[in-house]
């Protein structure tokens, strides 16, 4: 691994010293998507939404395999989601009916975003989350085993799967796996199911013979329109301004590494595309984060987006007694920034406008299918500028 960086980082530095400026991020491949079939769980929630959303308009052929959206209102129905994506319900544990879909879409792409997905819902139920995060990963994994046809494999996890020592430069992807909350744990698990099948079964090393490239993706806070989890600041934020009521914030000097939905989801579209094009080099793990200035305290959000939404929104620090959550935390994204040619181009401010326009949307009956679908566009125009 560390001569793979190594030969990334000196092909990534000679090319900005023979061009004296910084390289365009690189743009997905719109000829690698059309038609290709993509087996994507975890489809029904924010970020399989987006991603599900995306893909359709690139054209790939998308099976959906999760349970039935995990909130009240949801992105999956508001933008009309269906609409773009086959969709299978199924729960990611269920072994037989996991393989059976997958082996009816025969996908050259899977990506895995199914799982339990807050950190106080692993405190009040923590055997669904290790059995979701983990046995759940377990289960992709075996199918794809079992099933033996070559495909690219994005396992995404979590920036909370490293052992948080709370320092305040960012973790790399060779940092040890850890968490003291079942949350974060049960992510760093998957991390580690994830290297122990790649070893054991799809060794990069012999990826001519077994077909496999399998990763896996670490990505920040991802925020955006449509989100509506519970305990989530930014949800948390947008019902109470809708409600034109005081949202109640736990931890408000935390820093966390916030990014718009779409700068992740173009790292994990990157990685698959990377992977099915040299698997024996891609396959390991990746972070996908924000530049060091976007790592911002939840107050510098809460403020930002009640100045934006006007209208008295306002927050209020809740100084009950809360579960354990870090209070430090920040990506380094060099590796995915050299290797990938993958970095941020959506600034947290604008990308704190686009969330307020599209939870103003709501407020208004503005046509959210058609507003989700335009933010996409307006992101991809950014990559070509």
């Amino acid at each position: 691994m560390a001569s793979v960086r190594i030969r990334c980082l000196h092909r990534r530095f000679a090319t900005i010293l023979s061009h004296s400026v910084l390289p365009e991020p690189m743009m997905l491949n719109r000829s690698f998507w059309k038609g290709r079939r993509v087996f994507l769980t975890g489809h029904t929630g924010f970020k399989g939404s987006w991603l599900s959303l995306w893909l359709g308009a690139l054209g790939a052929d998308v099976t959906g395999y999760s349970l039935d959206p995990p909130t009240q209102p949801n992105l999956f129905e508001q933008a009309e989601v269906a609409t773009s994506v086959r969709s299978i319900h199924g729960d990611i544990r269920d072994f037989a009916r996991l393989k059976a879909a997958m082996a009816e879409c025969l996908p050259t792409v899977v990506i895995h975003m199914a799982a339990q997905s807050v950190v106080r819902v692993g405190y009040n139920d923590p055997i669904e989350t290790y059995s979701s995060n983990v046995m759940g990963t377990v289960h992709l994994f075996e199918a794809i085993r079992q099933i033996g046809r070559p495909c690219a494999v994005v396992n995404v996890t979590s920036d909370k799967c490293y052992a948080n020592r709370e320092w305040v430069w960012g973790y790399r992807e060779d940092e040890p796996m850890g968490g003291r909350d079942p949350y974060s744990n049960s992510k760093g698990c998957a991390e580690l199911v994830t290297t122990a099948f790649r070893e054991s079964f799809f060794p990069p090393d012999s990826i001519d013979r077994h077909g496999m490239a399998v990763a896996s993706a670490r990505a920040g806070n991802a925020i955006g329109g449509g989100d509506w989890t519970s305990d989530q600041l930014i949800p948390d934020l947008m019902r109470a301004f809708l409600a034109k009521q005081s949202c109640e914030i736990r931890n408000p000097s935390a820093i966390r590494p916030w990014q718009f939905v779409l700068e992740p989801l173009r790292g994990y579209l990157t990685l698959a595309e990377r992977l099915s094009e040299d698997g024996a080099r891609f396959a390991s793990g990746w972070n996908f984060g924000p530049a060091d200035l976007d790592a911002k305290p939840v107050s510098w959000i809460a403020d930002e987006l009640a100045q934006s939404w006007a209208q008295g929104a306002c927050w209020r620090h809740d100084v009950g007694t809360h579960p354990r959550e870090a209070h430090f935390l920040k990506l380094d994204a060099s590796k995915a920034n050299a290797c990938l040619d993958w970095h941020p181009v959506l600034p947290l401010n604008q990308a704190l406008e686009w969330i307020v326009e599209w939870y103003r949307a709501c407020q208004t009956g503005v046509d959210l299918p058609r507003l989700t679908r335009k933010q996409i566009e307006r992101y991809e125009a950014l990559l070509h500028n």
